[in-house]
């Protein structure tokens, strides 16, 4: 594969490019210069939105998942994408969708989640229980699990189709959107929806930076035996443009050496880290409770999957369900082009049975060996995750959960290598998309100009500076959450799309087999 051959003036949607940066600048500026406001109107907007539409969240995440199986099992899955073989092995392609979708979110969720859920659980289970203990440890794999690859997973097999198989142009969501908004996809309606996108999409990788950029810094700190305090928001924007260059530099060289490359040494790394945590750590405690916790989610999904709380005797459904499925779902269009442009050759059974079922395994097992070990240090008195958590913060507590293992300079040094890569890897998947979405035109051998992915490189990293500079988690959640809600939209209609091409396709090969038997 090359880049696109034309120019980067040539190639680009002036009105898409210029567009979204003037928006994203938009936001940030008002949010960075007042941002104690801003925090107060985000948070006002968060709980409105999970409050007054959650519901739609939780029956969206449950109807994508039927929706696909059906897909995959039906004869719809032996459909083809394009007309050749697979370009990445089955174990490069995992790990491309694992590290492209994932990101260091799951290194920091996959410490501390549990001990959100111990000390506030759903269901009215008293908090701090052997009940507790065991919600806190299924609900993360829950929530990283099953469902929420499928909201991944569906805006690919969407574009995708679109693509490959009724030979779209470009990678642009008003292309998969066409079957539905017919004439009007080249038209207003079309190029709101794509920037729409744009905008969101840079929202929605804000969470996974902002909460990268805390916790590396912890590292860092760590490792330098430097007062993480003394150092504040400097350390922080340095992070960020450390990542950036780093991720700014894959984007570059390409999507075969720069992302495939560092895919692959990332999940290298991350299994051994993972295995020498098991090792040196509780492994029965892990294996058993890990075994446990996967047996009573799958005992219970149907309950966690359909779960509302409409009494309202927690906000549980709405701080962290409802928001992980909008986090999904707003990242979800930007997965959906990365996805299509590694999946040419794969049918969509292949697309649809791998993107769920290698991502749910990926995050299970990094819940299972990191959620499982901070949470025997915390039931055996070896280490206060709890008490650092809700006193320093996520990051002090995470570091300190690591700095308890065997050779704990090593394993932490590690870890923060493993979440550098990470951060790398999941947006310059993320930058090669927003370039390939401001193309006009773009063939299935060809890249987005180098310039053009390197510029949106470095522009990921505006609102994450901003939203990290005002502090919190509930910025974050709710920059993401707001993101999604144009983003539900052009997914249902692109979903709505994907069916009617099938069947019009299906319609079309039933005539001519008619008319073949009568000639």
């Amino acid at each position: 594969m090359q880049s696109s051959n034309e120019g980067l003036g040539e190639g680009l949607d002036r009105l898409i490019f210029f567009g979204s940066v003037a928006g994203i600048v938009s936001l940030c500026v008002p949010l960075a210069l007042f941002p104690e406001q801003g925090g107060v109107i985000l948070g006002r907007a968060f709980d409105f939105l999970t409050h007054k539409f959650g519901v739609m969240y939780v029956a969206g995440a449950s109807l994508t998942f039927v929706f696909l199986l059906y897909l995959a099992f039906s004869r719809h899955g032996d459909i083809r994408l394009g007309d050749s073989e697979p370009e990445f092995s089955t174990a490069s392609w995992a790990a491309m969708l694992f590290c492209g979708g994932i990101g260091t979110s799951v290194l920091y969720w996959g410490v501390v989640e549990w001990a959100y859920y111990f000390q506030a659980p759903p269901f009215e289970v008293e908090a701090k229980t052997a009940e507790a203990m065991m919600w806190s440890v299924s609900y993360p794999i829950f929530h990283w699990g099953l469902m929420g690859w499928s909201l991944y997973v569906l805006p690919g097999v969407a574009i995708a189709y679109s693509y490959y198989v009724r030979g779209a142009k470009s990678l642009r969501l008003s292309d998969a959107c066409e079957p539905v908004i017919g004439r009007h996809a080249k038209g207003a309606l079309g190029r709101a929806i794509d920037l729409l996108f744009v905008v969101g999409l840079v929202g929605a990788c804000s969470m996974g930076i902002g909460l990268a950029v805390p916790l590396i810094g912890e590292c860092i700190a760590y490792l330098l035996q430097v007062d993480r305090k003394s150092l504040g928001f400097a350390l922080d924007v340095a992070v960020i443009l450390v990542v950036t260059c780093i991720f700014a530099g894959s984007v570059w060289v390409g999507l075969e050496k720069g992302i495939k490359r560092l895919s692959d040494l990332n999940v290298l790394l991350a299994m051994f880290l993972l295995i020498f945590i098991f090792v040196a750590g509780p492994t029965l405690f892990m294996v058993e409770l890990g075994f446990e916790s996967i047996g009573h989610m799958l005992q219970n999904f149907v309950r966690m999957s359909t779960y509302t709380d409409a009494a309202g005797t927690s906000s549980f459904v709405e701080d962290w369900t409802v928001f992980y499925w909008a986090w999904w779902l707003a990242l979800g269009p930007y997965m959906g082009v990365f996805i299509t442009k590694i999946s040419r050759g794969r049918t969509l059974r292949e697309l649809i049975l791998g993107g769920i079922g290698y991502g749910t395994v990926g995050c299970t097992m990094f819940f299972v060996i990191l959620g499982n070990y901070a949470l025997y240090l915390e039931t055996q008195q070896i280490f206060a995750v709890i008490e650092t958590l809700n006193t320093v913060g996520a990051p002090a507590a995470i570091v300190g959960v690591l700095g308890t293992l065997p050779f704990a300079g090593v394993a932490i040094l590690t870890f923060t290598i493993v979440c550098v890569i990470f951060a790398a890897t999941s947006y310059d998947s993320a930058s090669y998309t927003l370039a390939a979405s401001a193309t006009r035109s773009l063939a299935p051998e060809d890249h987005p100009h180098r310039l053009h992915r390197v510029f949106w490189a470095f522009l990921l990293g505006l609102l994450p500076i901003t939203l990290v500079y005002m502090g919190g988690l509930k910025p974050l959640q709710s920059a993401v959450t707001l993101a999604s809600v144009p983003l539900y939209l052009v997914t249902l209609t692109m979903s709505i799309g994907l069916w009617r091409s099938i069947r019009a396709a299906e319609g079309v090969a039933e005539s001519q087999q008619v008319t073949q038997r009568t000639t």
